[in-house]
Parts: structure tokens; C-alpha cells; sequence
């Protein structure tokens, strides 16, 4: 079911869309020449079952398995541009192919219209005065990404917040800009960028945006892979390449009633004094999105390691295992000053453990005895 809007004003055609995760609503508004992907038949049978939390199989897709995610891009029905299609395109279909972003994987998410925490745009046409700073550099760098592309750095100007998105060195895909209070954002496209990279650097601003306007409410975007297990979650976590991804593929295969929530940025949030986790539109090179959510029964810091060993974590090393997964924005005082109670609430209140671990069947199992040893009172 869609619920989708579309307006004009001053002779500019919107389409609008709500989506609800975490327990925030945003609302995302494209203009004209920008639009949404119409989904296939077969593609909203796939959202309405997401939609419900049902479970599509899809498996994690770990970083030595990376040809498993076209098979993941096949079962969300995604097909890739080929040659040949492109050359049977009209010019009018090029130009609308150009112009249309895939929010599939938000559609799961879709709610009928209501107040949301904020408003996103994507708007072709910059505003003299971003043009301005552009020009001149009248702007405060305060971040800078770019050891590895993409890169993007982050300004500030006049209460503003901006970011600049870089696919390559010394290309500007897109500009986003935040007013002061971060309730709205606008992302815009440098001309001749085309969708694919366009909707890249929108999934970035968008979760850039919810962080920043979420933080307030006791919730957290946790780089983490998340099973779930007889109606509990466990978020497994740790820095870039120690196994998340595989971890949570052999709890899939070796424990029996294990589903997948989310395998890279779930949302966490305390609603009524205990930790709930939800399945969000960023799941990384897994494409679970699912409209799910379960209270968390424990938190694992993976460590690669010879042997499979597991300790239960003391609150000061838990909350300096859970801020580091955090995806947050560091340089801002005022963002972590929201944050940061949180994490120590996390830390004090939710089992975490380290698991030194292989890539093995031993490693769900010292991990699933670990967690079940502490009592949920």
C-alpha cells in the first residue's frame, strides 16, 4: 500500500512520503525534476511483507562473500542498467531514469501522513546564498572523511550545518544542507549526477539528519548486526572487519528460531525503562529491511581471536565498547551532550560482553552460552 502525495507549488510538482522507524517519523519531499521509483508488482508483495516484519531469508552478507549481495538485489527485485537497455530508451526515458531514487528500502517504513520529527528535500535548483559560500569558502570546516572514497567533509555557516559529498576526489556529487534546529534538511544534486549516486549520498544525509534530530530522544543509530532469538535481540558489534556480518550468518545456521533484523545500522531506543532495537532502512551490502522490533537481550564486542572465549564487560568497558559503535557526530558538543546519557544508560542496564571468536560453529556456541547465563531480571 502507498501513501504517497504529490503537490505544486509555484508551479513545481512535489511528491511526498512518510516513513516511521525507531518510533520517529520524517517526512521526505522530492521536486520536480526528481521522483520516485514506481515499485513492481512483485516488489510491493516483497515491502507488504517487510511491512508486517515478516522474514525474507536474506542472508548477511560478510565482506569475503560479496557476490551474494546480487542475489540479495534479485530478491528486493533491483536490476542493474545494462547497455542494452540503455539503448532501447527513448531520450524522454533516460531523462526520467536520470531523475528517479529508489527508496525501496524505505518503503517497508511508509505511514500515512503525520507530524513528522523532520522534513527532508531533495531540490535541484541551489539558493544564491549556497552558491555564495561555495564560491568563496565562507565557510567553518569541522569534519573531514576522506582517506578512502567516497569523502565528504561538514561545515558550518550562520547556524547552518552543511556537508559536501565527493563519489570521487575533486567531483561533487551533491551538497546537504540542515537549517539550525536540524527539523529541516535539503539535499542538492550537482547537475549530470545520476540517480544511483544521488540516492548514496541521500541515504547518508538522511541517517546524518535522524541522528542529529533523534539524539534528544534517548535514541542511537549503532553500527551493529542484530539477530533476534525467541523474541529477543543480540547486537553484535565491533570495528570494521572483525565479522559481524558472519557472526550473525552462523547464528542463522546453527541456532535454530534465529531471524535477522538488521545488518549494519539499526536503531536503538529506551521506551518504557529497557532497551528496544529496531529494523531501519540502512542495513549495509545486506539489504534486511524490515519494519520489526524487540527488546535487546545483549550487546557482543567482537574481537577476531585464535580461540572462542567470552567475558561479560564492567560498565566503564562497556560503555567504551558501545560510544565507539555509535554513529554519531563527534565534533558536535551539543549532539553528544544528548548521547552520551544514553550510552551510560546502555552501559549500566543492557548484559555486554567481549567475544574473542573464529568464524566458526564454537564461536555461537561460547557466545549464545555467554549471554544466556545472565538472569533477564
Amino acid at each position: 500500500m502507498l501513501f504517497y502525495g504529490i503537490s505544486r507549488t509555484k508551479d513545481i510538482i512535489m511528491q511526498e512520503r512518510t516513513y516511521k522507524f525507531g518510533g520517529h517519523a520524517i517526512r521526505v519531499i522530492l521536486e520536480e525534476p526528481w521522483a520516485f521509483k514506481q515499485m513492481t508488482e512483485a516488489q510491493q508483495e516483497l515491502v507488504d511483507r517487510l511491512r508486517r516484519g515478516e522474514d525474507p531469508r536474506i542472508k548477511p552478507v560478510p565482506a569475503d562473500k560479496q557476490e551474494e549481495m546480487g542475489i540479495n538485489d534479485g530478491i528486493m527485485g533491483k536490476q542493474l542498467m545494462t547497455r542494452e537497455r540503455w539503448d532501447a530508451m527513448t531520450r524522454e526515458e533516460r531523462i526520467e531514469y536520470r531523475h528517479t531514487l529508489d527508496f525501496i528500502q524505505y518503503a517497508p517504513f511508509e505511514v500515512p501522513a503525520e507530524e513528522p520529527l523532520f522534513t527532508f528535500r531533495v531540490q535541484s535548483e541551489e539558493p544564491e546564498w549556497l552558491q555564495k559560500v561555495e564560491e568563496s569558502g565562507a565557510w567553518e570546516q569541522v569534519v573531514a572523511v576522506d582517506e578512502v572514497p567516497p569523502f565528504y567533509y561538514g561545515y558550518v555557516h550562520e547556524g547552518r550545518t552543511i556537508y559536501a559529498f565527493y563519489p570521487v576526489r575533486d567531483i561533487c556529487a551533491g551538497i546537504f544542507v540542515m537549517e539550525p534546529g536540524y527539523k529541516e534538511g535539503t539535499y542538492y544534486p550537482k547537475p549530470r549526477i545520476g540517480a544511483a549516486v544521488t540516492m548514496m549520498q541521500v541515504n547518508t544525509s538522511l541517517m546524518i539528519q535522524y541522528t542529529f534530530t533523534t539524539a534528544p530522544y534517548s535514541t542511537l543509530l549503532l553500527h551493529a548486526s542484530v539477530t533476534r532469538y525467541k523474541g529477543e535481540a543480540n547486537l553484535f558489534f565491533g570495528v570494521s572487519g572483525t565479522g559481524k556480518s558472519t557472526h550473525s550468518r552462523l547464528w542463522l545456521e546453527h541456532v535454530e528460531g534465529t531471524d535477522l533484523m538488521n545488518d549494519d545500522n539499526p536503531v536503538v531506543r529506551f521506551e518504557d525503562g529497557r532497551l528496544m532495537v529496531y529494523g531501519s532502512p540502512w542495513s549495509g551490502k545486506t539489504t534486511c529491511y524490515r519494519n520489526v522490533k524487540a527488546p535487546v537481550r545483549a550487546l557482543v564486542r567482537l574481537e577476531q581471536a585464535p580461540v572462542n572465549r567470552a567475558e561479560r564487560l564492567l560498565a566503564l568497558q562497556a560503555y567504551a565498547s558501545v560510544v565507539a559503535a555509535v554513529s554519531t557526530i563527534r565534533w558536535n558538543h551539543s549532539i553528544m551532550d544528548h548521547l552520551i546519557p544514553t550510552v551510560e544508560k546502555v552501559a549500566m542496564e543492557v548484559p555486554c560482553f567481549r567475544l574473542e571468536c573464529r568464524p566458526d560453529e564454537e564461536a555461537v556456541r561460547v557466545s549464545f552460552n555467554a549471554i544466556n547465563s545472565v538472569s533477564n531480571a
